[in-house]
Order: C-alpha cells, then sequence, then structure tokens
C-alpha cells in the first residue's frame, strides 16, 4: 500500500504543477486487498492503475499514464510493478 501512496502522490504532484490543467475525469477504489483509481487532465495527461495484494506483503500492480511532451510528442507509459520492481514500457 506504501507503494500506492507514494505513486499517487507523485502523480498528483504532476499533475497539479500544472496550474492551467482542470481535472476532466477521476475515479478511485481502495480495499485492503485491490485498489484502482485513474485521473484525466484537460492538458491531455491521463494514468490509471489497478493493482491487487498477492500474499501478505506482495502487490501486483499495472497502470499506465500519459502526456503530451514538451516537444508535442504523445508519451505513453504502461507498467507493471510487483516483488521484482518496476517494469515500464514507454512508447513515443
Amino acid at each position: 500500500m506504501k507503494f500506492t501512496i507514494v505513486l499517487l502522490a507523485c502523480l498528483l504532484a504532476f499533475a497539479y504543477a500544472n496550474e492551467e490543467a482542470e481535472v476532466v475525469k477521476e475515479y478511485s477504489e481502495v480495499n485492503p486487498e485491490d485498489f484502482k483509481y485513474g485521473v484525466e487532465l484537460t492538458n491531455h495527461i491521463r494514468a490509471e492503475q489497478e493493482g491487487h495484494l498477492q500474499d501478505k506483503d506482495n502487490w501486483l500492480v499495472k497502470g499506465e499514464y500519459e502526456y503530451v511532451s514538451k516537444e508535442g510528442k504523445h508519451v505513453k507509459v504502461t507498467y507493471t510493478a510487483d516483488e521484482h520492481g518496476y517494469h515500464p514500457n514507454v512508447e513515443q
């Protein structure tokens, strides 16, 4: 759960760094053994994540986020995270 809280805090900081962006869509559901959330902003930033507890200490998390870079390129990152680490796949 600590991983989720840290990632959510990072995403919110990223979203609020651009004060001109407004939230278009937002949802979250947090349970003791699973969670999911998503956010979409008017500045073309979108993030979704879901995860579930595999065993007492390990979470399996998957998600994606996308944005438009300063150079105008669309960037999409899909990822999984588990007991072996963070595994991103970047599309540009």
